[in-house]
């Protein structure tokens, strides 16, 4: 029978329900939430809004006044022991006094793991973690990806016609999906800490890859983050007259390029360029890479080759498809580029969520 009770699993939705205000916000921090319960009763509520602030125990804490002392925090992560841009929140519930604390998951960064419930019980405090774990985790897989296997979690967003084609021939291929669907692709670079492309879709397409939803629509305060835009270009064959320099945000070339001439030159434009030795970019190498600004969370908006490779390497996390409701025959370009052979090659995935966004149809999916 579980440790947890009716009551416990109430309490602990709200504090992920409180922890998906931060979605569009937090990141490269986890989205968390905490809610304090004092006899039933709920005297104080918060979440993390955004990095560098207070955490989610904090706002908590303050709401609750002094109300705290004996309370239960529910708290979807593992309260920090550690001191980062903010003091620890085991620290803050100690002085607060409260009586329990219930996490949710226990959290996976190695600086904590396991020692803000440590420290709590050193003080007396009761604790208890795993209720509601598998949508603590939902909640997080960036943040989780990068403490636990040291790369970003990478999301694939694709488009297709009924017939599983992205573009005719000629590479045409505005618009594959309606207006409602294209929105709703908003909402994932909004949450996303990079939008990665390559070479060919800026040569193609001429895409801005940014957010353009207003700050009303996401339902935050303040301004709209914009994540980091990634171009992967190993010949650096960016164009100087590319819609992402009429953008505002931090924009990312990754090449193997030693034209020092050409980097000059897009630095001026106010691009940042990183080198990589070789001929070609080795995607663990920029996954890796992504790691060290910051990134955990990536949000790939590119064609049928870079998508393939990501997948074929095993580097694919999670893919969101569109579906539009027509045909663009057999001459159109196929989805990926996956030279398989035999049924036994086939790439598996799991099914997470299937709904109409508009007149489109939309596929979230896991890679097995």
């Amino acid at each position: 029978m579980s440790e947890f009770t009716a009551e416990d699993h109430v309490y602990m939705a709200r504090a992920l329900q409180l922890a998906r205000y931060g979605l569009y916000t937090t990141h490269p921090n986890p989205r968390v939430g905490c809610v304090l319960v004092q006899a039933g009763q709920i005297v104080g509520e918060g979440w993390h809004e955004r990095a560098g602030q207070p955490h989610a125990e904090v706002f908590a804490l303050h709401a609750a006044g002094a109300r705290a002392p004996g309370a239960t925090a529910y708290v979807s992560l593992e309260p920090c022991s550690h001191y980062g841009r903010t003091p620890p929140c085991a620290e803050a519930l100690v002085e607060a006094k409260v009586a329990k604390v219930i996490a949710a998951m226990v959290d996976p960064n190695p600086l904590v793991a396991g020692q803000g419930l440590q420290r709590l019980q050193a003080a007396g405090i009761e604790t208890a973690a795993g209720l509601l774990a598998v949508e603590a985790r939902a909640l997080n897989p960036g943040f989780i990806s990068m403490m636990e296997r040291q790369r970003p979690f990478v999301r694939i967003k694709m488009a297709m016609s009924l017939d599983g084609r992205t573009a005719m021939a000629s590479g045409e291929s505005v618009w594959i999906t309606g207006e409602a669907a294209r929105r709703d692709v908003q909402f994932w670079r909004a949450q996303a800490g990079a939008v990665l492309t390559g070479i060919d879709t800026v040569l193609m397409d001429n895409p801005q890859l940014n957010v353009r939803l207003t700050a009303q629509e996401l339902g935050i305060s303040g301004e709209v983050r914009q994540p980091v835009r990634v171009v992967l270009d190993s010949k650096l064959r960016f164009p100087l007259d590319a819609a992402l320099l009429k953008t505002t945000g931090k924009v990312l070339i990754y090449t193997c390029s030693v034209d020092e001439e050409k980097i000059a030159l897009l630095q001026n434009l106010g691009l940042q360029v990183r080198q990589f030795a070789g001929k070609r970019l080795d995607l663990t190498e920029v996954l890796r890479a992504l790691v060290t600004e910051g990134i955990n969370e990536v949000h790939v908006e590119a064609g049928a080759t870079l998508s393939g490779q990501l997948i074929e390497q095993g580097l694919a996390d999670e893919l969101v498809l569109y579906m539009a409701p027509h045909l663009m025959g057999s001459a159109a370009r196929p989805l990926f580029n996956l030279p398989l052979a035999q049924m036994a090659e086939r790439y598996a995935l799991t099914i997470r969520d299937m709904r109409a966004v508009g007149q489109d149809w939309r596929i979230l999916a896991d890679f097995n």
